[in-house]
C-alpha cells in the first residue's frame, strides 16, 4: 500500500466543509497494486482505521461521496472502482459487478481491519452486494443505494449516452462544463466545475479527457442493461449481513422494485429518501445519517 501526495483534488474540501459548518477532516489518496499489476485507488478521510466503505456508481468516482464523508465525521474509505477515478482501466473493459468485487475485497483486506458498513450506489451497490455474498467476513452491514437487479435504468443511461457522444477529449474543462449544463447535468456552475475537475485529467498533449473508461467506451458501455451486471436476486438473497435498500423517490428504483426486493429478501429494510439517483449528492445529510446510525449500532 502506498500513499500518493497529490493534494489539489482536496482543494474543494474547505469550502464544502464551511458550507456544512463542519471541520475539515484529514484526507489522503491511497494506492494498492493488484496481483495483475493494475492500480486500485481510494480516498481515506479522517484519522484511524475506517469502519465505513463507500462505492460510487458508473461514470463517477470517489469524490461523489465528499459531502457524505464530511457529514459522517468519522474515518471513511472511499474506493475508485476499476476504470474510474485514479484506478487503472481494465484491458477487457469488463466493469460488471462480479468483476469489480474482487478488487474491492482486496482493498478491504489491505485498508481495513474489521467488517465494514459497505455502502454502494448504483453500480457500486451491485458491486457491494457481490462482495457481501462472496466475502461475508468483510461486511458487517450492506447498504444498497437506488439499485436492484434487473430494474429499468433506460432513462439514466440514455442521458449519459447523449453526454458522452462525440469527442472523448477537449481543449478545456470549460467546454465540458458547458456541455454538462446544456444537457441538464450538475447544479450551479461552480458545482459542475468541481465535478468536471475531479472527473477529468489533462493529458501530456494538453487536451482534457475523462478519467473513467466508460466515457471512452461511450454508447457501447452504457447501453448494457442492468441484468448483465452479473449480480442477480440470488446474490442479494445470499447476503448474510443486514441489508438496507435506499430508494431515491426521484431515482431509478420504483416502489414496485422495492417491494420485489422485500418479497425476495424478507429481512431487508427499505428506506425512501427524497433524492435523485445520485443520493449521495442530492441528499447527503439524510444518507449520512442513515449510514451513521448503522455504524453506531454496530460500533
Amino acid at each position: 500500500m502506498g500513499v500518493m501526495t497529490e493534494t489539489s483534488e482536496f482543494s474543494y474540501l474547505p469550502g464544502q466543509a464551511q458550507a456544512l459548518s463542519l471541520p475539515v477532516p484529514s484526507a489522503e489518496r491511497l494506492s494498492l497494486t493488484l496481483p495483475d499489476g493494475r492500480e486500485l485507488s481510494a480516498l481515506h478521510y479522517g484519522d484511524g482505521v475506517p469502519a465505513i466503505t463507500l462505492l460510487h456508481g458508473a461514470g463517477l468516482n470517489a469524490h461523489t461521496w465528499d459531502n457524505t464523508a464530511l457529514l459522517l465525521q468519522q474515518p471513511v474509505l472511499v474506493i475508485d472502482l476499476a476504470g474510474h477515478g485514479d484506478s487503472s482501466w481494465r484491458d477487457d473493459a469488463d466493469y460488471t459487478a462480479h468483476t469489480l468485487a474482487p478488487d474491492v475485497a482486496l482493498a478491504l483486506e489491505a485498508w481495513t481491519s474489521k467488517p465494514q458498513i459497505l455502502v454502494g450506489q448504483s453500480l457500486g451497490g451491485l458491486t457491494a452486494a457481490a462482495v457481501a455474498s462472496t466475502h461475508p467476513e468483510l461486511v458487517r452491514e450492506l447498504i444498497v443505494v437506488d439499485i436492484t437487479p434487473g430494474i429499468d435504468t433506460s432513462g439514466g443511461p440514455a442521458a449519459l449516452r447523449a453526454f458522452y457522444e462525440g469527442p472523448t477529449d477537449f481543449a478545456t474543462r470549460d467546454e465540458l462544463v458547458d456541455r454538462a449544463m446544456a444537457l441538464g447535468f450538475g447544479g450551479t456552475r461552480p458545482e459542475t466545475e468541481r465535478g468536471v475537475f475531479l472527473n477529468t485529467r489533462v493529458r501530456t498533449d494538453g487536451r482534457v479527457e475523462w478519467k473513467h473508461h466508460f466515457a471512452h467506451l461511450a454508447a457501447k458501455a452504457l447501453s448494457a442493461p442492468t441484468p448483465e451486471s452479473g449480480v442477480g436476486w440470488a446474490d442479494l438473497a445470499g447476503v448474510s449481513a443486514p441489508l438496507t435498500l435506499v430508494r431515491a423517490t426521484r431515482g431509478f428504483v420504483s416502489e414496485a422494485d422495492a417491494e420485489e426486493l422485500k418479497r425476495r429478501v424478507p429481512d431487508a429494510r427499505i428506506v425512501a429518501i427524497d433524492a435523485t439517483h445520485n443520493v449521495q449528492e442530492t441528499a447527503p445529510a439524510e444518507l449520512a445519517e442513515l449510514i451513521r446510525a448503522a455504524a453506531d449500532a454496530v460500533g
